[in-house]
Order: C-alpha cells, then structure tokens, then sequence
C-alpha cells in the first residue's frame, strides 16, 4: 500500500496539491469522479480550485458528488453541498448535470437509497474521495460511536450525529475504500494528536476511530496536511 504523507507550509500548496492531482487523473481518464468533503478545510481548497481553473472544457470533464451530508435544506447554514455552492459551484462554469447532490431536505432513508443507486449506477468507483478528520477521529458521517456502521453492506446510510442528534446520510467503508484514490485533507494544530495516533499507529486504533479503517484497495491513500496538523509527526 502507497502511504504517502505530504506536509505543506502554506494552505495554497496543499490545495495545489489537490488540483494537481485531479489534472494528473485527467490525463488517463474522459471524467473523473470525486466524491466532496464537508467541514473548514475544503472551504480553502474550492475557493482555490475556482480562482485556478476557470476553463469549460475543465469542468465539463469534472463530475462531483458528495461523501456526507446532513439532512437540512441546501441553502441551510450547516449543509455541505450549501457551503461547496458558496465556495466552488457559484464560481464555476461547472454543467448543472455534473453535479450530484445528497438531497438533505427529502426523507432520509428513502434519500440514501437514492443516492446509493445513483453511485451504484454512474460512477460506481470514484478516481478521488476526498476526507477530513474530526477531532474525535470520524470521517464522512461515521463516528467512533458508530464504528461498526463502517463495514454496512449499502452504499449509502443513515448516520445520527452522536451528540447533537440530527441525521445524516452518509458512504460506507466499502465506498471509501474502493476509490482510485483517497486523499484526507487534514488543518490545524486540534487535529495533531488523531493525525499521530491514526498515521503512526494505525493498526492500534483501526476498531477506535473510523479514519483509521480507511485503507483503500487501490493502495493510494495520501495524507495531507498542514504544518500544525502533522506538528506531532
């Protein structure tokens, strides 16, 4: 398995990073499917994937879809695919049918069988799903309270947030791991105690923390961080 971690001094050179492997893709395939990331640090990345690729013919190759989402409206403060629009979408000449939103607002399980089939049908493995680390070591909607939920047979899945309550549809595991490519996107000095214990000591915590199961079969998962988030590396 190609391990590869990769620290940056600078948020820009970590979001190029990105870009730069979505343009290496490109080179071997028609289209690529990505499957997004919520939370703080994909908001850097689309706002330098919008300011650096600005070309049709880019964003006509580029089909997107979504790891997680919670079960809000899209315009609700707190929804994935709501804050990527702000971000990335409404800054892009993306086609409107390369875009491929979890629908928070419909019934939650009949929504997750439909976004299941939808994967299952165009895609069925993305080239790059693209991960961020909670602090409690979750990634997509899987959390260390729900661990077990990461080896469902579905592609898709129903997830409460174990705190707060509020539902979420979520990937598995066997959608996470059966990508090209898998690359955690990873800021911030409060991530540095799960970046070491998951990077340095996977196998100890991989029934602990979900971000420790991923482990593609492809045998390309990439570890991006910034300064503070590897500063215990």
């Amino acid at each position: 398995m190609m391990r590869r971690v990769s620290i940056f001094e600078t948020s820009d050179e970590l979001n190029r990073e990105v870009v730069n492997l979505v343009d290496f893709l490109l080179e071997s395939k028609p289209v690529v499917n990505i499957s997004l990331s919520g939370g703080s640090t994909p908001k850097a990345l689309f706002d330098f994937w919008a300011k650096v690729k600005q070309e049709p013919d880019y964003w006509k190759r580029i089909y997107l879809f979504w790891g997680d989402e919670r079960c809000v409206p899209p315009d609700h403060e707190m929804s994935n695919y709501g804050m990527t629009k702000i971000h990335l979408l409404d800054k892009i000449p993306i086609p409107a049918e390369n875009v491929f939103r979890i629908m928070g607002e419909n019934d939650p399980e009949q929504e997750a069988v439909r976004y299941a089939n939808l994967i299952e049908r165009k895609v069925p493995c993305f080239d790059l799903v693209l991960l961020g680390l909670g602090d409690d070591g979750h990634t997509v909607s899987i959390f260390p309270s729900s661990i077990k939920r990461w080896t469902d047979p579905h592609t898709c899945i129903v997830n409460p947030h174990p705190e707060s309550g509020m539902n979420r549809i979520t990937i598995t595991g066997k959608v996470v791991n059966a990508a090209n490519y898998v690359a955690f996107l990873v800021t911030g000095r409060n991530k540095a105690i799960k970046v070491q214990e998951i990077v340095l000591n996977r196998r100890k915590c991989i029934n602990k923390y979900p971000a420790a199961k991923v482990y593609p079969a492809s045998g390309n998962l990439l570890w991006l961080l910034d300064k503070d988030a590897a500063s215990l590396l």
